[in-house]
């Protein structure tokens, strides 16, 4: 299928006739630059994955919610955002994630084959990964993703102020943990 416009892919998916073609674009489309906004927040492969998943299928059954009052790519992103924290709590809620586990990560995200970083990138990633779920999304969204507090407010759903607070306090928390594991 060609490339289609916003307006394109709107109408084609409230038309019944073309509404499972065009959302398999719209998966096409989006997954990798989902995938990575998700890896960035739950940490894993597998994770993502399942996160992903579950992102493309609560965006199906709300498709008729959609009202196009934002992007598309904005509203998938807040659902993504929204399944991954859920996803952290429901694992956290399953087993918490002790002190005497952190060491262990940085060893699991090198022997994942979907990681491509070196010892350094693994420490950054090892810290972020001991945030606070919310703080590891503000973090994530800011650092990696150079993404504007507007737009993380949009998102999130949550003002510009708390965004850079969180961020604020994540900074800290990343920099001694990398300082003190170095």
């Amino acid at each position: 299928m060609q490339q289609l416009s916003e307006k394109t892919i709107i109408s084609r998916l409230s038309d019944p006739a073309t509404r499972h073609q065009t959302f398999s674009y719209v998966v096409d489309q989006y997954s990798q630059q989902l995938y990575w906004k998700i890896r960035g927040i739950v940490v894993f492969h597998d994770d993502a994955d399942d996160v992903l998943q579950n992102t493309f299928l609560k965006a199906w059954k709300s498709l008729d919610d959609f009202q196009g009052k934002s992007k598309l790519y904005t509203w998938l992103y807040r659902i993504a955002v929204n399944e991954a924290l859920d996803f952290l709590r429901r694992k956290k809620n399953q087993q918490a994630l002790s002190a005497d586990m952190e060491p262990h990560l940085a060893n699991r995200m090198m022997a994942d084959e979907y990681f491509d970083g070196d010892r350094s990138e693994a420490l950054l990633q090892e810290a972020v990964a001991t945030l606070p779920a919310v703080q590891r999304t503000v973090f994530t969204m800011k650092y990696f993703e150079e993404m504007k507090y507007s737009a993380m407010s949009e998102i999130l759903n949550t003002s510009e102020g708390a965004l850079k607070a969180s961020y604020h306090i994540a900074v800290q928390k990343v920099t001694e943990y990398v300082k003190s594991h170095s």
